[in-house]
């Protein structure tokens, strides 16, 4: 594995812009001293310990859409109604605290009592998933229209910038309360 360190698309709107993944030649203190160096710049670095494919933000991020398409592509839910599901519930709850801090604090007794009330709902919805792959062309066009019906092509810049700007409120509002 290579040393290096990955950037995500518009790191002046994230915190997590540097994923630190050293080889096994790389030097414990280079790789300490790079995330000190990281976060007294504001960051908040994370070090990936072995390599995956997708690195970690985007296997989860690919996790979640993988899901939400095969919701989508088998009508279960509207585009609009899944993107509000995770506005209004799962994005809103993570933006402070990610999935590990949620189950923990969810549960009278913690992780282990999470697990016992809530595992087996969330293994048996695992296996139920299908195989077919979500990232088919119908699906996709099917999402493109959905999408195109609730912002227009000639709205995108503007609702990007618009993001942009809310990520960085989002950040400077962590900043302050953390």
């Amino acid at each position: 594995m290579l040393n290096r360190m990955r950037v995500l698309q518009a790191p002046f709107t994230m915190r997590l812009p540097g994923r630190v993944a050293p080889s096994e030649q790389t030097h414990a203190a280079v790789v300490e001293r790079t995330l000190v160096l990281m976060q007294e710049v504001g960051q908040a670095p994370i070090l990936v310990k072995r390599e995956v494919q997708g690195f970690i933000l985007n296997r989860l991020q690919g996790a979640l859409l993988n899901e939400a398409l095969r919701l989508f592509r088998d009508g279960y839910v509207s585009a609009e109604d899944l993107d509000k599901t995770v506005k209004h519930g799962l994005g809103l709850r993570w933006s402070f605290m990610g999935p590990f801090e949620t189950i923990d604090l969810n549960a009278p007794a913690s992780v282990v009592d999470y697990a016992g009330r809530y595992g087996p709902l969330y293994r048996d919805v695992d296996t139920q998933r299908s195989a077919a792959n979500p990232w088919q062309p119908e699906t996709l066009e099917r999402l493109a229209q959905a999408r195109r019906e609730i912002l227009s092509e000639a709205q995108l810049a503007e609702r990007q910038a618009w993001r942009d700007r809310r990520l960085m409120a989002l950040m400077a509002h962590q900043r302050q309360h953390a």
